[in-house]
This record gives structure tokens, C-alpha cells and sequence, in this order.
């Protein structure tokens, strides 16, 4: 704090010489010259190319190698935010000072209930014709590149296939007590599970699905990872689990002998749940042409099939081959609902899942 005795006085100060004050005036002018040159213009367009910030929910595994290529390829600077179940959350939270340029997704309903609140932004790029319309918004503002299914994963040591349940109902039936593990309610692919439960059987009956299996469950889990692990180990005979954590339970050195069922295969029964990993483009992108750049980048082939092979999904572009293992789309029975409607239903099945008992997280 200034001391009260220097109160309205200054020191004084001999007055510099106008040539001394011109040259610092004409260095002051220069530095600020070269400073607006430096800084990158909003968007990403200065001299250099800037940089693009990624939300992601996504595994950081599957997605960090393709940001690194693409930082390669670009010499775009690129900043990662892997943020799970919260990256949806912080899109929305950051709507009036928004940091993220794109959004990286396991889940449609996420991309849609984003594209509904206004927090996405359209864009027609190059190669989005390759994608068909069942799995991209109108405006092109989201659009899925890879297909994860909802089956059985299980222990050939501990069970046999035609032992199975065949359907997802069954695991509400007290004859699998303890046998089967499942993820905690927040995790993204039980969201739109149970969003395609309740748009096939209502309310009333999934919250009652929801009851059983939360009383019948060995183990409700954090992610995918920890079941396809234990029913690997022989800790349970069977998991709910995405199709592509069975083909990496097979890639491992032991406890491999793991087999799939997609349930709900029979004449009059719903089919298999699927879901799609996606991207989409941030409303107000700080780097919005670098988002493009990206976008359009991210539809090349090469990328695509790098997108669902990381993770050993099914591509959504039928001309790039299914990863060795995988079942293509087309040859088993999958379940009506429009994954666009998964959006409209985001947010209240969340609120739907905590009514029915089950914890969004694990505490």
C-alpha cells in the first residue's frame, strides 16, 4: 500500500529528450507490430496452424493415437481433454465461453441431446456421403463412425453358449444370481441400453428389469474393461458388455477363452442393442477452421478404419472391412429404435436409472 506521506506528491523526474522519446515510441510501436503478428487470429488462422481443442469421452487409447497423426499431418497443435461421462456436461456448462472445438463420443444420445440444446454447429464435409443417414444428423453437426453392440461375454470354462440366457430380460430371472457383472448406471452404453429398453417396453417394465439385475448382479463395475477382465479371470461366468471387449479379451496372453452371444436373436424378440462412437462440431469452436480441417480429415478411409479398429468396432461405412472377429451389422437381428431418438431421451434416463436404484457412479 502507498504510505500517506506521498499522498498527491510525485518525485520529481527530469523530462527525457524528444528524440529519446521518439525512439521508444518507435520501439513500443514495433514490438506491438510483432506481437499481432505472432498471435494466431481466432479460429485457428494465423501464420502458423494453430491448434484444435478435443473433448472426449472416449476411451483416451483409442484416441490419442489418431489426434497424434493427425497433429502430424497438420502441424495443427492438439489439446486433449479426456473427460468420460463429464465431457457432455462441460459442453453445456461452457456454452457462453466455449473451449472445446470437437467433441469425441461413445454415445449417439450424447451427440444428439448436444445437437438438440443448441451446443452443436452444422458443417458439410468432404466424404460425409460415406456415412448413411441413420447415423449422421441432418445437419451433418455429429456424425458416427463406428458400431459397438450390446451382448453376452462369457467363460467357455464356466458356461456353456446353449446355457446362455438368450435374452436380456433373462438376466432380470433369479436363476443367474451372481453369475454376470455390469456397469455402474452412469457409464455411456448402459444410458442407451436402457433408452432402447424403455422405447421398447416402457417404463414400468424396465425399471423392473432394472430392479432384478441390480439384485441378481455379482458385481456392478466401473467400465467394460473391469468385466471383460473378470469373466476372462473366471470371476463370474458371463458380463454385459460392447462386442468389441470380447475381441480384445481374445487378443490377451491368458484367460482367453471367452465366447459372445448377441441375445434377443429369435423370431419375435427385439435384437441385439446398438450404439455408434462418433464425432461432433462444437457451436462457437474457438478454432472452428481447424475443426473442419479435422472433421473432413477424420472421413479419409484410412481414418475411419483407424477409428473403429483402435477399439475393434464394426465401421459404419460398409466399405471398410469389420475388424477380424467382429460380426457386421447385417448378419444379426439389431434393435428398431432410431438412434437419433437416444438424444431425446439422454438426460431423463440418466434421472431414470437413479429412480430405479441404480448409482450413476460408483461410491
Amino acid at each position: 500500500m502507498r504510505n500517506s506521506r506521498f499522498a498527491g506528491r510525485l518525485p520529481y523526474r527530469r523530462p527525457l529528450p524528444t528524440v529519446v522519446i521518439g525512439g521508444m515510441i518507435a520501439v513500443l510501436i514495433s514490438l506491438v507490430a510483432l506481437v499481432s503478428c505472432a498471435r494466431p487470429a481466432a479460429g485457428g488462422s494465423g501464420e502458423g496452424p494453430g491448434e484444435l481443442v478435443v473433448y472426449s469421452a472416449r476411451n483416451e487409447q483409442f484416441v490419442d493415437p489418431l489426434l497424434h497423426r493427425f497433429a502430424e499431418e497438420t502441424g495443427i497443435t492438439v489439446r486433449a481433454l479426456h473427460a468420460g461421462g463429464s465431457a457432455v456436461n462441460r459442453i453445456v456448462e461452457e456454452s457462453r465461453n466455449v473451449q472445446a472445438d470437437i467433441f469425441i463420443s461413445n454415445d449417439v444420445g450424447a451427440l444428439e441431446y448436444l445437437r438438440m440444446g443448441g451446443h452443436l454447429q452444422g458443417f458439410e464435409p468432404e466424404g460425409i456421403e460415406s456415412i448413411d443417414p441413420r447415423y449422421r444428423a441432418a445437419d451433418h453437426s455429429w456424425f458416427a463412425l463406428s458400431a459397438r453392440t450390446r451382448v453376452l461375454m462369457y467363460n467357455k470354462d464356466l458356461i456353456t453358449d446353449e446355457a446362455m440366457p438368450q435374452t436380456i430380460w433373462e438376466l432380470a430371472n433369479p436363476t443367474w444370481a451372481g453369475q454376470f457383472a455390469i456397469t455402474r448406471g452412469g457409464n455411456g452404453s448402459m444410458i442407451a441400453h436402457i433408452s432402447a429398453l424403455r422405447y421398447e417396453w416402457g417404463d414400468s417394465k424396465t425399471a423392473q428389469w432394472i430392479a432384478g439385475v441390480m439384485e441378481n448382479a455379482g458385481a456392478i463395475m466401473q467400465g467394460h474393461g473391469d468385466i471383460r477382465r473378470a469373466v476372462g479371470g473366471g470371476e463370474f461366468a458371463f458380463g454385459l458388455v460392447n462386442n468389441y471387449y470380447y475381441h480384445q479379451q481374445l487378443l490377451e496372453p491368458t484367460h482367453n477363452n471367452v465366447g459372445v452371444l448377441y441375445p434377443d436373436q429369435g423370431e419375435d424378440e427385439m435384437g441385439a442393442v446398438v450404439n455408434a462412437a462418433g464425432v461432433a462440431f462444437v457451436a462457437g469452436a474457438p478454432n472452428a477452421e481447424n475443426a473442419r480441417r479435422f472433421l473432413t480429415w477424420i472421413l479419409r478411409p484410412e481414418n475411419q478404419r483407424e477409428f473403429s479398429y483402435a477399439s475393434m468396432e464394426v465401421p459404419i461405412n460398409p466399405s471398410i472391412e469389420a475388424v477380424g472377429e467382429a460380426a457386421a451389422i447385417s448378419n444379426y437381428k439389431v434393435h428398431s429404435m432410431p438412434l437419433d431418438r437416444l438424444g431425446e431421451v439422454f438426460e431423463d434416463t440418466r434421472e431414470f436409472i437413479e429412480r430405479a436404484g441404480l448409482a450413476l457412479e460408483l461410491r
